[in-house]
């Protein structure tokens, strides 16, 4: 992927992505950022990644190191602590090509997730999208979320099982459910029950 050199509008180390991210939605800028982790400068490292925007809104991202594209880039250069964030201008139609390469696109809502981990600015991002790129990876973050939320699925497991005893009980199943749940503590993992 090639992405032309652009006019360098500020160069500065940030505590904090989002600051960088939220700047950029303002200014609704076309361009790129590179994100250079200082950590990584320390240990003698060069892991950088470049996120490109189209009116503010991120379209694509690319870890230099790992010379990997789309969310997978963009998690290898997201780290805690100081970051290098250069700001690029660039034409829209120098970017056109760059923006083509599926592989590499992330959802506008990515950036602010994975760098920043700032889910507001993330829905920012998202409602001053386009349209046609609102929807992109808010079903899966949306999944996501909720897989993470262990006691959400286990109130929802209670509920299943407190429904399962209410129908059991109005179709006079209480004995069988009790005789299967001995029967089945009686026989241990591994067992054969024959």
């Amino acid at each position: 992927m090639r992405i032309p050199r652009g006019e360098l509008r500020r160069s500065r180390v940030v505590d904090d992505a989002a600051a960088v991210l939220r700047a950029v939605l303002d200014e609704e800028l076309t361009g790129y950022v590179v994100f250079e982790p200082q950590d990584a400068l320390l240990l003698g490292e060069t892991t950088s990644g470049v996120v490109t925007f189209e009116d503010g809104i991120p379209v694509l991202a690319y870890d230099t190191e790992r010379e990997v594209g789309g969310r997978d880039g963009l998690e290898g250069f997201a780290v805690t602590g100081p970051t290098r964030a250069a700001v690029h201008a660039v034409d829209t139609a120098a970017l056109a090509d760059a923006h083509e390469v599926e592989a590499f696109r992330i959802p506008p809502g990515d950036p602010a997730r994975v760098l920043a981990g700032d889910e507001r600015l993330a829905e920012q991002t998202v409602d001053a999208a386009p349209a046609a790129r609102r929807d992109e990876g808010r079903d899966q973050s949306a999944v996501e979320a909720f897989l993470a939320d262990a006691d959400a699925i286990e109130e929802i497991r209670s509920e299943a099982r407190e429904e399962a005893r209410a129908r059991a009980s109005e179709w006079g199943l209480d004995d069988v459910l009790a005789d299967d749940a001995r029967d089945s503590a009686a026989i241990e993992p591994g067992t054969d029950s024959r």
